[in-house]
Protein backbone atom coordinates (compact mmCIF):
# COMPACT_ATOMS: atom_id res chain seq x y z
CA UNK A 1 0.00 0.00 0.00
CA UNK A 2 1.43 3.12 -1.12
CA UNK A 3 1.67 5.86 1.82
CA UNK A 4 -1.04 8.11 0.12
CA UNK A 5 -3.39 5.52 0.73
CA UNK A 6 -2.22 5.06 4.20
CA UNK A 7 -3.35 8.41 4.90
CA UNK A 8 -4.06 8.39 8.57
CA UNK A 9 -0.33 6.74 9.20
CA UNK A 10 1.79 8.65 7.28
CA UNK A 11 -0.27 11.15 4.16
CA UNK A 12 -1.73 13.74 7.13
CA UNK A 13 1.45 13.35 9.46
CA UNK A 14 3.17 17.13 9.51
CA UNK A 15 5.92 15.66 11.49
CA UNK A 16 9.39 15.21 10.04
CA UNK A 17 9.20 11.78 9.94
CA UNK A 18 5.99 12.24 7.59
CA UNK A 19 8.42 14.26 5.49
CA UNK A 20 10.57 11.39 4.98
CA UNK A 21 8.53 8.24 5.27
CA UNK A 22 6.79 8.67 1.50
CA UNK A 23 8.06 5.30 0.97
CA UNK A 24 8.45 4.36 -2.69
CA UNK A 25 6.30 2.38 -5.12
CA UNK A 26 6.91 -0.66 -6.10
CA UNK A 27 7.59 -1.36 -9.58
CA UNK A 28 3.83 0.01 -11.47
CA UNK A 29 1.24 -2.20 -13.61
CA UNK A 30 -0.30 0.38 -15.60
CA UNK A 31 -3.17 0.31 -17.76
CA UNK A 32 -4.46 3.30 -19.09
CA UNK A 33 -6.90 3.96 -21.83
CA UNK A 34 -6.78 5.48 -24.82
CA UNK A 35 -7.99 9.30 -24.14
CA UNK A 36 -9.61 11.99 -26.58
CA UNK A 37 -7.52 12.59 -29.42
CA UNK A 38 -5.87 16.21 -28.77
CA UNK A 39 -7.69 19.00 -30.03
CA UNK A 40 -4.95 21.94 -30.37
CA UNK A 41 -1.53 20.98 -31.93
CA UNK A 42 -0.65 25.14 -32.36
CA UNK A 43 2.86 25.93 -31.49
CA UNK A 44 1.57 26.77 -27.62
CA UNK A 45 4.58 29.29 -26.17
CA UNK A 46 4.14 31.41 -29.45
CA UNK A 47 0.62 32.21 -28.00
CA UNK A 48 0.44 35.07 -25.76
CA UNK A 49 0.49 34.42 -21.82
CA UNK A 50 3.20 31.79 -22.03
CA UNK A 51 4.34 31.20 -18.31
CA UNK A 52 2.41 34.57 -17.53
CA UNK A 53 1.80 32.42 -13.83
CA UNK A 54 4.51 31.59 -11.24
CA UNK A 55 1.83 30.33 -8.89
CA UNK A 56 -1.26 28.95 -9.08
CA UNK A 57 -4.57 28.36 -6.44
CA UNK A 58 -6.71 25.64 -7.05
CA UNK A 59 -9.64 25.97 -4.92
CA UNK A 60 -11.71 22.76 -4.93
CA UNK A 61 -15.06 23.05 -4.07
CA UNK A 62 -15.84 19.24 -3.21
CA UNK A 63 -19.62 18.91 -3.92
CA UNK A 64 -20.31 20.54 -6.74
CA UNK A 65 -21.98 24.05 -6.18
CA UNK A 66 -24.46 25.45 -8.06
CA UNK A 67 -24.07 27.69 -10.85
CA UNK A 68 -27.05 29.24 -11.06
CA UNK A 69 -26.86 30.06 -7.35
CA UNK A 70 -23.52 31.36 -6.97
CA UNK A 71 -22.26 32.67 -10.88
CA UNK A 72 -25.12 32.44 -13.26
CA UNK A 73 -28.37 33.49 -12.18
CA UNK A 74 -31.90 33.19 -13.99
CA UNK A 75 -33.88 35.09 -12.82
CA UNK A 76 -36.62 35.22 -15.92
CA UNK A 77 -36.63 31.55 -15.35
CA UNK A 78 -39.33 30.01 -13.89
CA UNK A 79 -39.31 29.61 -9.64
CA UNK A 80 -38.47 25.84 -9.88
CA UNK A 81 -35.35 26.93 -11.96
CA UNK A 82 -34.30 30.22 -10.64
CA UNK A 83 -34.76 29.85 -6.81
CA UNK A 84 -34.35 31.84 -4.08
CA UNK A 85 -31.50 33.33 -4.65
CA UNK A 86 -31.64 37.19 -6.89
CA UNK A 87 -28.58 38.68 -8.52
CA UNK A 88 -26.70 41.44 -7.14
CA UNK A 89 -25.01 43.72 -9.49
CA UNK A 90 -20.92 43.77 -8.97
CA UNK A 91 -18.23 46.48 -9.57
CA UNK A 92 -18.00 46.11 -13.79
CA UNK A 93 -21.06 47.07 -15.55
CA UNK A 94 -22.76 44.47 -17.15
CA UNK A 95 -22.01 41.67 -14.46
CA UNK A 96 -24.26 40.43 -11.53
CA UNK A 97 -23.36 37.16 -9.67
CA UNK A 98 -25.76 35.57 -6.77
CA UNK A 99 -26.74 38.16 -3.83
CA UNK A 100 -24.46 36.28 -1.06
CA UNK A 101 -21.33 37.04 -2.78
CA UNK A 102 -21.24 40.75 -1.87
CA UNK A 103 -17.58 40.94 -1.05
CA UNK A 104 -16.78 39.24 -4.03
CA UNK A 105 -19.09 41.32 -6.20
CA UNK A 106 -16.44 44.29 -5.31
CA UNK A 107 -13.82 41.91 -6.66
CA UNK A 108 -15.25 41.58 -10.11
CA UNK A 109 -12.90 43.78 -11.67
CA UNK A 110 -10.29 41.26 -10.56
CA UNK A 111 -11.66 38.10 -12.03
CA UNK A 112 -13.53 36.16 -14.60
CA UNK A 113 -16.13 33.35 -14.84
CA UNK A 114 -16.58 30.75 -17.27
CA UNK A 115 -20.43 29.98 -17.71
CA UNK A 116 -20.11 27.37 -20.24
CA UNK A 117 -18.26 24.73 -19.10
CA UNK A 118 -19.69 20.73 -19.75
CA UNK A 119 -18.85 17.14 -19.67
CA UNK A 120 -20.92 14.29 -18.58
CA UNK A 121 -19.44 12.41 -15.93
CA UNK A 122 -22.34 12.68 -13.14
CA UNK A 123 -20.22 10.75 -10.34
CA UNK A 124 -18.42 12.94 -7.49
CA UNK A 125 -15.06 10.42 -7.22
CA UNK A 126 -14.66 10.02 -11.11
CA UNK A 127 -15.70 13.77 -11.96
CA UNK A 128 -13.07 14.87 -9.41
CA UNK A 129 -10.62 12.77 -10.65
CA UNK A 130 -11.00 15.04 -13.51
CA UNK A 131 -10.80 18.98 -12.17
CA UNK A 132 -8.01 17.63 -10.20
CA UNK A 133 -6.05 16.68 -13.51
CA UNK A 134 -7.48 17.45 -16.48
CA UNK A 135 -7.73 14.11 -17.53
CA UNK A 136 -11.19 11.96 -18.24
CA UNK A 137 -11.03 9.42 -15.38
CA UNK A 138 -10.76 5.53 -17.12
CA UNK A 139 -14.17 4.44 -15.14
CA UNK A 140 -16.15 7.67 -15.29
CA UNK A 141 -19.50 7.41 -13.49
CA UNK A 142 -17.66 5.44 -10.20
CA UNK A 143 -16.08 6.36 -6.88
CA UNK A 144 -13.13 4.01 -7.36
CA UNK A 145 -10.26 4.96 -4.80
CA UNK A 146 -6.85 6.42 -5.45
CA UNK A 147 -4.43 4.37 -7.25
CA UNK A 148 -1.09 3.47 -7.99
CA UNK A 149 -1.91 4.13 -11.83
CA UNK A 150 -3.66 7.07 -11.59
CA UNK A 151 -3.25 10.46 -13.45
CA UNK A 152 -0.80 12.66 -11.25
CA UNK A 153 -2.64 15.35 -9.64
CA UNK A 154 -1.77 18.90 -10.67
CA UNK A 155 0.92 19.71 -7.66
CA UNK A 156 2.55 16.58 -8.87
CA UNK A 157 2.95 17.24 -12.51
CA UNK A 158 4.32 20.86 -11.74
CA UNK A 159 6.91 19.16 -9.14
CA UNK A 160 7.90 16.56 -12.11
CA UNK A 161 7.95 18.96 -15.16
CA UNK A 162 8.99 22.85 -13.27
CA UNK A 163 9.98 22.42 -10.06
CA UNK A 164 10.87 25.49 -7.90
CA UNK A 165 14.20 26.44 -7.59
CA UNK A 166 13.42 28.51 -4.47
CA UNK A 167 14.10 26.50 -0.74
CA UNK A 168 9.98 25.87 -1.06
CA UNK A 169 7.71 22.98 -1.51
CA UNK A 170 7.10 22.54 -5.25
CA UNK A 171 3.25 21.84 -4.45
CA UNK A 172 1.10 21.96 -0.84
CA UNK A 173 -2.52 21.12 -0.98
CA UNK A 174 -4.03 22.51 2.11
CA UNK A 175 -7.23 20.62 4.22
CA UNK A 176 -8.28 17.33 4.40
CA UNK A 177 -7.95 14.58 2.09
CA UNK A 178 -10.90 13.91 0.28
CA UNK A 179 -13.18 10.64 0.35
CA UNK A 180 -16.96 10.14 -0.56
CA UNK A 181 -18.44 8.84 2.19
CA UNK A 182 -17.08 6.57 4.14
CA UNK A 183 -14.58 5.05 1.37
CA UNK A 184 -10.98 5.03 0.86
CA UNK A 185 -9.39 8.19 -0.22
CA UNK A 186 -10.90 9.51 -3.61
CA UNK A 187 -8.37 9.22 -6.66
CA UNK A 188 -7.06 12.75 -8.45
CA UNK A 189 -4.90 13.79 -4.81
CA UNK A 190 -1.74 12.03 -5.29
CA UNK A 191 1.23 11.80 -7.55
CA UNK A 192 -0.15 8.43 -9.14
CA UNK A 193 1.95 7.06 -11.80
CA UNK A 194 5.31 9.47 -10.99
CA UNK A 195 5.80 7.99 -7.94
CA UNK A 196 6.19 8.95 -4.08
CA UNK A 197 8.80 11.34 -4.86
CA UNK A 198 6.59 13.97 -6.60
CA UNK A 199 3.87 13.62 -3.74
CA UNK A 200 2.57 17.78 -2.71
CA UNK A 201 3.12 18.37 0.86
CA UNK A 202 -0.17 17.76 2.55
CA UNK A 203 -1.34 19.63 5.63
CA UNK A 204 -4.60 18.99 6.51
CA UNK A 205 -4.48 21.08 9.94
CA UNK A 206 -6.59 24.06 11.10
CA UNK A 207 -4.69 26.95 10.48
CA UNK A 208 -7.35 29.19 12.44
CA UNK A 209 -6.43 26.91 15.48
CA UNK A 210 -4.65 28.36 18.26
CA UNK A 211 -2.01 25.12 17.84
CA UNK A 212 -1.48 25.21 14.44
CA UNK A 213 1.83 24.31 13.23
CA UNK A 214 3.62 22.23 10.89
CA UNK A 215 5.92 20.69 12.73
CA UNK A 216 8.34 19.05 10.28
CA UNK A 217 9.79 22.19 9.32
CA UNK A 218 11.58 22.42 12.43
CA UNK A 219 14.42 20.61 14.03
CA UNK A 220 13.96 18.54 16.87
CA UNK A 221 15.50 18.82 20.66
CA UNK A 222 18.94 18.23 20.46
CA UNK A 223 19.29 18.26 16.62
CA UNK A 224 21.59 20.83 14.92
CA UNK A 225 21.82 21.66 11.22
CA UNK A 226 25.00 20.55 11.54
CA UNK A 227 24.59 17.13 12.88
CA UNK A 228 21.79 17.31 9.98
CA UNK A 229 24.03 17.61 7.28
CA UNK A 230 26.42 14.82 8.20
CA UNK A 231 23.94 12.35 7.97
CA UNK A 232 22.61 13.57 4.91
CA UNK A 233 25.92 13.48 3.54
CA UNK A 234 25.75 9.90 4.82
CA UNK A 235 22.76 8.54 3.28
CA UNK A 236 24.32 9.96 -0.30
CA UNK A 237 27.08 7.90 0.26
CA UNK A 238 24.68 4.96 0.93
CA UNK A 239 23.00 5.47 -2.44
CA UNK A 240 25.76 5.97 -4.69
CA UNK A 241 25.79 1.87 -3.82
CA UNK A 242 21.61 1.51 -4.62
CA UNK A 243 22.12 2.87 -7.84
CA UNK A 244 23.44 -0.02 -8.72
CA UNK A 245 20.80 -2.19 -7.69
CA UNK A 246 18.04 -3.52 -10.07
CA UNK A 247 15.27 -2.09 -7.66
CA UNK A 248 16.69 1.67 -7.91
CA UNK A 249 13.76 3.04 -9.12
CA UNK A 250 11.81 1.68 -6.34
CA UNK A 251 13.59 3.77 -4.20
CA UNK A 252 14.45 6.75 -5.97
CA UNK A 253 11.01 8.24 -5.23
CA UNK A 254 12.59 8.27 -1.15
CA UNK A 255 15.72 9.65 -2.60
CA UNK A 256 14.11 12.71 -4.16
CA UNK A 257 11.74 13.00 -0.71
CA UNK A 258 14.74 12.97 1.08
CA UNK A 259 16.81 15.95 -0.90
CA UNK A 260 13.54 18.11 -0.52
CA UNK A 261 12.69 17.27 2.74
CA UNK A 262 16.60 18.15 3.28
CA UNK A 263 16.20 21.44 2.01
CA UNK A 264 13.20 22.37 3.77
CA UNK A 265 14.35 21.67 6.67
CA UNK A 266 17.12 23.89 5.96
CA UNK A 267 15.12 26.85 4.73
CA UNK A 268 14.03 29.39 6.96
CA UNK A 269 11.75 30.94 3.83
CA UNK A 270 9.88 27.48 4.21
CA UNK A 271 8.92 27.95 7.84
CA UNK A 272 8.18 31.60 8.15
CA UNK A 273 5.96 30.68 5.06
CA UNK A 274 3.91 28.83 7.90
CA UNK A 275 4.01 31.46 10.13
CA UNK A 276 0.56 33.36 10.27
CA UNK A 277 1.56 34.83 13.32
CA UNK A 278 3.56 36.98 11.46
CA UNK A 279 0.25 38.83 10.22
CA UNK A 280 -1.70 41.82 11.43
CA UNK A 281 -4.88 41.18 13.61
CA UNK A 282 -6.61 42.98 11.18
CA UNK A 283 -5.55 41.28 8.08
CA UNK A 284 -6.59 38.46 9.62
CA UNK A 285 -10.12 39.48 10.31
CA UNK A 286 -10.16 40.53 6.67
CA UNK A 287 -9.87 37.42 5.52
CA UNK A 288 -12.50 35.62 8.08
CA UNK A 289 -11.61 33.54 11.65
CA UNK A 290 -13.08 30.31 10.25
CA UNK A 291 -10.99 27.61 8.86
CA UNK A 292 -11.63 28.78 5.10
CA UNK A 293 -10.32 32.20 5.50
CA UNK A 294 -7.19 31.36 7.53
CA UNK A 295 -6.67 28.80 4.99
CA UNK A 296 -6.87 31.48 1.72
CA UNK A 297 -4.46 33.63 4.36
CA UNK A 298 -1.88 30.76 4.56
CA UNK A 299 -2.03 30.50 0.59
CA UNK A 300 -1.41 33.92 0.33
CA UNK A 301 2.11 33.64 2.27
CA UNK A 302 2.46 30.03 0.33
CA UNK A 303 2.30 32.41 -3.25
CA UNK A 304 4.21 35.25 -1.37
CA UNK A 305 7.03 32.17 -0.37
CA UNK A 306 6.68 31.42 -4.45
CA UNK A 307 5.16 28.15 -3.76
CA UNK A 308 4.40 27.20 -7.32
CA UNK A 309 1.22 25.41 -6.87
CA UNK A 310 -1.29 25.23 -3.58
CA UNK A 311 -4.60 22.97 -4.01
CA UNK A 312 -7.28 24.16 -1.52
CA UNK A 313 -9.35 20.84 -0.56
CA UNK A 314 -12.76 22.68 0.32
CA UNK A 315 -14.07 18.78 1.85
CA UNK A 316 -14.98 20.45 5.73
CA UNK A 317 -12.61 23.10 5.91
CA UNK A 318 -15.77 25.27 6.94
CA UNK A 319 -19.19 23.14 6.83
CA UNK A 320 -20.24 20.34 4.76
CA UNK A 321 -19.57 19.85 1.01
CA UNK A 322 -20.92 21.80 -1.67
CA UNK A 323 -23.30 18.44 -2.52
CA UNK A 324 -26.79 20.19 -1.99
CA UNK A 325 -29.53 17.51 -2.85
CA UNK A 326 -31.41 18.61 0.33
CA UNK A 327 -32.05 22.43 1.77
CA UNK A 328 -30.13 24.04 -0.71
CA UNK A 329 -30.74 27.31 -0.03
CA UNK A 330 -30.45 27.60 3.99
CA UNK A 331 -27.42 25.45 3.74
CA UNK A 332 -25.72 27.79 1.21
CA UNK A 333 -26.88 30.98 2.68
CA UNK A 334 -25.38 30.10 6.02
CA UNK A 335 -23.35 27.73 6.29
CA UNK A 336 -21.45 27.68 2.67
CA UNK A 337 -21.14 30.96 0.88
CA UNK A 338 -20.24 33.29 3.75
CA UNK A 339 -16.92 32.41 4.75
CA UNK A 340 -16.04 31.33 0.38
CA UNK A 341 -17.01 34.90 -0.01
CA UNK A 342 -15.36 36.53 2.80
CA UNK A 343 -12.09 34.13 1.99
CA UNK A 344 -11.97 34.15 -1.36
CA UNK A 345 -12.54 37.94 -1.67
CA UNK A 346 -9.53 38.85 0.57
CA UNK A 347 -7.43 36.96 -1.36
CA UNK A 348 -7.88 38.19 -4.60
CA UNK A 349 -7.75 42.12 -2.78
CA UNK A 350 -4.85 40.90 -1.23
CA UNK A 351 -2.48 39.33 -3.87
CA UNK A 352 -3.78 42.53 -5.81
CA UNK A 353 -2.42 45.32 -3.31
CA UNK A 354 0.75 43.35 -2.89
CA UNK A 355 1.42 43.38 -6.73
CA UNK A 356 0.87 39.55 -7.20
CA UNK A 357 -2.04 38.73 -8.66
CA UNK A 358 -1.12 39.13 -12.22
CA UNK A 359 1.54 36.52 -11.54
CA UNK A 360 -1.05 34.44 -9.88
CA UNK A 361 -3.63 32.27 -11.55
CA UNK A 362 -6.43 31.59 -9.04
CA UNK A 363 -9.12 29.00 -10.40
CA UNK A 364 -12.22 27.52 -8.09
CA UNK A 365 -14.11 25.27 -9.38
CA UNK A 366 -16.49 22.31 -8.73
CA UNK A 367 -16.39 18.75 -9.90
CA UNK A 368 -20.05 19.97 -11.70
CA UNK A 369 -22.55 21.84 -11.35
CA UNK A 370 -26.02 21.10 -9.98
CA UNK A 371 -29.52 20.28 -12.01
CA UNK A 372 -31.59 23.87 -13.30
CA UNK A 373 -34.92 22.14 -11.26
CA UNK A 374 -34.55 21.59 -7.83
CA UNK A 375 -35.53 18.78 -6.52
CA UNK A 376 -38.55 17.27 -4.20
CA UNK A 377 -36.03 18.11 -1.13
CA UNK A 378 -35.80 21.47 -2.55
CA UNK A 379 -32.28 20.87 -3.76
CA UNK A 380 -30.68 20.78 -6.41
CA UNK A 381 -28.70 17.13 -7.91
CA UNK A 382 -25.63 16.87 -9.80
CA UNK A 383 -25.57 18.61 -13.25
CA UNK A 384 -22.01 18.17 -15.29
CA UNK A 385 -23.80 19.40 -18.63
CA UNK A 386 -23.11 22.92 -17.67
CA UNK A 387 -21.43 24.90 -14.64
CA UNK A 388 -19.28 28.02 -14.05
CA UNK A 389 -15.46 28.36 -13.03
CA UNK A 390 -14.21 31.55 -11.67
CA UNK A 391 -9.97 32.56 -12.76
CA UNK A 392 -8.18 34.99 -11.76
CA UNK A 393 -4.69 36.37 -12.32
CA UNK A 394 -2.19 34.83 -13.86
CA UNK A 395 -2.78 36.76 -17.72
CA UNK A 396 -6.13 35.96 -17.45
CA UNK A 397 -8.76 38.67 -18.28
CA UNK A 398 -10.60 41.05 -15.37
CA UNK A 399 -14.25 41.78 -15.22
CA UNK A 400 -15.00 39.44 -18.23
CA UNK A 401 -17.36 36.57 -18.65
CA UNK A 402 -16.52 33.97 -21.18
CA UNK A 403 -19.23 31.47 -22.90
CA UNK A 404 -22.62 31.40 -21.70
CA UNK A 405 -25.34 28.98 -20.53
CA UNK A 406 -29.10 28.60 -22.47
CA UNK A 407 -31.98 30.08 -19.93
CA UNK A 408 -32.28 27.69 -17.48
CA UNK A 409 -28.18 27.35 -16.70
CA UNK A 410 -28.78 23.66 -18.30
CA UNK A 411 -26.83 23.70 -21.53
CA UNK A 412 -24.03 26.20 -22.95
CA UNK A 413 -25.16 28.26 -25.26
CA UNK A 414 -22.01 29.19 -26.82
CA UNK A 415 -18.21 28.62 -26.33
CA UNK A 416 -18.43 25.49 -24.42
CA UNK A 417 -15.08 24.11 -22.48
CA UNK A 418 -14.33 21.05 -21.23
CA UNK A 419 -12.18 20.81 -17.88
CA UNK A 420 -9.38 19.37 -20.16
CA UNK A 421 -9.25 22.64 -21.75
CA UNK A 422 -8.97 24.46 -18.74
CA UNK A 423 -6.39 21.78 -17.58
CA UNK A 424 -4.28 22.73 -20.78
CA UNK A 425 -5.03 26.88 -19.92
CA UNK A 426 -3.63 26.30 -17.05
CA UNK A 427 -0.51 24.38 -17.68
CA UNK A 428 -0.13 27.13 -20.70
CA UNK A 429 -0.43 30.27 -18.19
CA UNK A 430 2.41 28.01 -16.00
CA UNK A 431 4.33 27.71 -19.07
CA UNK A 432 4.47 24.34 -19.47
CA UNK A 433 3.69 23.24 -22.85
CA UNK A 434 -0.03 21.01 -22.61
CA UNK A 435 0.87 18.55 -25.36
CA UNK A 436 3.94 17.28 -23.92
CA UNK A 437 4.20 13.70 -22.95
CA UNK A 438 5.05 13.09 -19.33
CA UNK A 439 6.67 9.79 -18.31
CA UNK A 440 6.06 7.59 -15.73
CA UNK A 441 8.93 5.58 -13.63
CA UNK A 442 9.27 2.95 -16.01
CA UNK A 443 9.78 5.96 -18.85
CA UNK A 444 6.13 5.21 -20.38
CA UNK A 445 4.85 8.33 -21.90
CA UNK A 446 1.49 9.93 -21.33
CA UNK A 447 0.00 12.89 -23.27
CA UNK A 448 -0.43 15.41 -20.36
CA UNK A 449 -3.47 17.22 -21.58
CA UNK A 450 -5.97 16.46 -24.67
CA UNK A 451 -7.43 19.56 -24.35
CA UNK A 452 -6.88 22.62 -25.91
CA UNK A 453 -5.63 26.06 -24.53
CA UNK A 454 -8.73 28.91 -24.39
CA UNK A 455 -7.35 31.95 -26.50
CA UNK A 456 -10.47 33.48 -25.04
CA UNK A 457 -8.80 33.30 -21.28
CA UNK A 458 -5.48 34.57 -22.33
Amino acid sequence: MTPFLQQNKVLCSTTRRGLFQFGALGALNLAWPKLLPASDTQSLPALKGFGNAKSCVVIFLFGGPGQQDLWDLKPEAPAEVRGEFKPIATNVSGIAIGEHLPLLSQQADKFAIVRSVTHTDFEHGSASYTALTGQPHPLPGTNTPARQEDFPTYGAIISKLQPTPQSVPNAVILGPVMHQGARPPMAGQNAGFLGDGYEPLRIPDDPNSKEFSVSGLAFPDGMTPVRMNHRYELLGSLEQHYQRLDRWRDVEGMTQLKQRAHGLLASSRSRDAFELSHETLSLRDRYGRHRFGQTMLLTRRLVEAEVPLVTINWSKLNADQWDTHKKNYPKLKNELLPPFDQGVAALLADLDDRGLLDTTLVIALGEFGRTPKLNKDAGRDHWPDCYSVLLAGGGTPRGFIYGSSDRHAAYPADAPVAPWDLAATMYHLMGVAPHVDVHDRLERPFRLSHGRVVRGLL
